[in-house]
């Protein structure tokens, strides 16, 4: 059947499932790590384990999940019914990260968190890998799929301002003192986490004609995922992109407090990065149009790499009106790195769907996230050994030099270097915008004829 183009409401309304999201995942990157060692009073080292043992569950969670999703049958479809059910255990988990149990052992505590992380990990997954797998199931235009994933990043970036900017007005500072707070700030937004996943399963419906399309077992799923050129040179994009915005996530915090030193004005730096990325939101959509998404991809991560290794060159001399002036050129790149890889990894489903007669939607998005979270589970732990080695004092009022150079190094080279590798994938990338369009064409095609066939 010929589908009709989304209305705006359908694409704001599941845009806007991805706050939830985002709220979280920003939160637990911008402040669990500083949390645990400021707050709770473990050292980096402690913390990098728990963080690395909780995110390890994700490599069995989420295929697992994703697979699930694919075969799932009910009269409210295959994804959203895990938007129902899974979002209040999903606010319930999350809140429990922020508490600081009354223990004093840094073993037990440890512990406390890699447990309390590893069942956050799993009530994420169950809701949203099958969100993520709505966006193929939506629409199959190829220009309509990057204006449907600008919609939800400017949600996921909205979440990210409202994530980077309201904890800090509710904590305070991340210190002892203050982790009555920490606990309710992770109960407040946990459960405003869980209303957007709700608004979702009311407010979008499923293909049926994807309902009914028999599903392939998940040895056969996994072997058309490597199979699939463009969706492995997608993942690559994926991947390097994001774990290069987990860490500066995880460090940025870092950087404001120890090596600027404006910890007081963390919410104006933070805003000024956020608010410029959703405001250059359009500037990424009309370039995808204009040049296809590969080559805008290209040319915006290329200007964010620069713009990270000039600001880590900041000190505390360093000017306020130069910090964000190169945050305003930051979020012009955070921008291009919300939009671009998202938008590219539903077209290498059809590919696959052109390719093998076979959707695989729930378990493509389960290897893109679950290649995220083993590249971040190394990843982020080790920046935060790059702290303990280079001799980061928990919660001190200064940091020796050495811990300076270290949060830089973290914060500028490293990231750069990934997201030049997502440049390499993306030079690679083998579907445009008029082979994705012919193959598009020839699926809808088959589509009819198979309906033809059944009447």
């Amino acid at each position: 059947m010929t589908q009709l183009p989304l209305t705006r409401r359908e694409k704001w309304i599941y845009g806007a499932g991805d706050i939830g999201f985002s709220l979280t995942s920003t939160i637990i990157g911008a402040f669990f790590a500083i949390f645990l060692t400021d707050v709770v009073g473990i050292l980096p080292r402690v913390a990098a384990v728990a963080i690395f043992l909780g995110r390890t569950w994700d490599y069995i969670n989420d295929p697992i999940i994703g697979h699930i999703s694919d075969r799932t049958r009910t009269r409210w479809g295959r994804r959203r019914p895990f938007l129902l059910f899974g979002a209040l255990p999903f606010a319930m988990v999350f809140t429990m990260l922020w508490w600081r149990p009354p223990f004093d052992s840094s073993l037990v505590l440890g512990i406390y968190y890699a447990v309390a992380y590893v069942l956050f990990d799993a009530a994420a997954t169950f809701v949203y890998m099958p969100y993520f797998a709505l966006t193929p199931e939506l629409t199959s235009d190829y220009d309509e799929r990057t204006a449907l994933t600008t919609t939800r990043m400017f949600f996921s970036i909205l979440g990210g301002l409202v994530a980077f900017t309201l904890p800090l007005v509710i904590v305070g500072g991340f210190n002892p003192a203050n982790a009555s707070r920490v606990l309710l700030m992770g109960a407040a937004f946990g459960l405003v986490s869980a209303v957007p996943l709700w608004l979702v399963f009311f407010g979008t419906r499923e293909r049926q004609d994807y309902m009914n399309q028999e599903q392939p077992g998940m040895r056969q799923s996994m072997k058309a995922a490597w199979g699939n050129r463009p969706f492995v040179f997608g993942l690559g994009i994926y991947l390097f992109t994001w774990v290069s915005v987990s860490i500066l996530e995880t460090i940025l915090l870092f950087f404001i407090k120890y090596v600027v030193e404006r910890e007081s004005q963390s919410d104006l730096i933070m805003a000024t990065i956020f608010v410029t990325a959703i405001l250059v939101l359009p500037l990424w959509e009309w370039t995808a149009r204009r040049l296809n998404k590969r080559l805008a991809y290209v040319a915006g991560i290329a200007f964010w790499a620069v713009v990270q290794l000039v600001m880590v060159t900041l000190n505390p001399a360093s000017s306020l009106e130069l910090l964000l002036f190169l945050c305003i050129l930051a979020g012009i790149g955070v921008s291009a790195a919300h939009v671009l890889p998202w938008s590219i990894i539903p077209d290498a489903i059809e590919w696959g769907e052109w390719h093998t007669g076979e959707r695989h939607e729930g378990m493509f998005y389960s290897l893109i996230t679950l290649a995220q979270k083993i590249a971040t589970s190394v990843a982020v732990p080790l920046a935060l050994l790059v702290l303990d080695f280079t001799g980061y004092i928990p919660n001190s009022p200064a940091q020796p030099v050495s811990a300076v150079n270290g949060i830089r190094i973290v914060a500028g080279p490293i990231p750069a270097a990934l997201l030049c590798l997502g440049i390499f994938f993306a030079l690679l990338y083998p579907l445009g915008r008029e082979s994705y369009t012919e193959i598009a064409r020839e699926l809808e095609s088959r589509r009819k004829a198979k309906i033809r066939g059944t009447l």
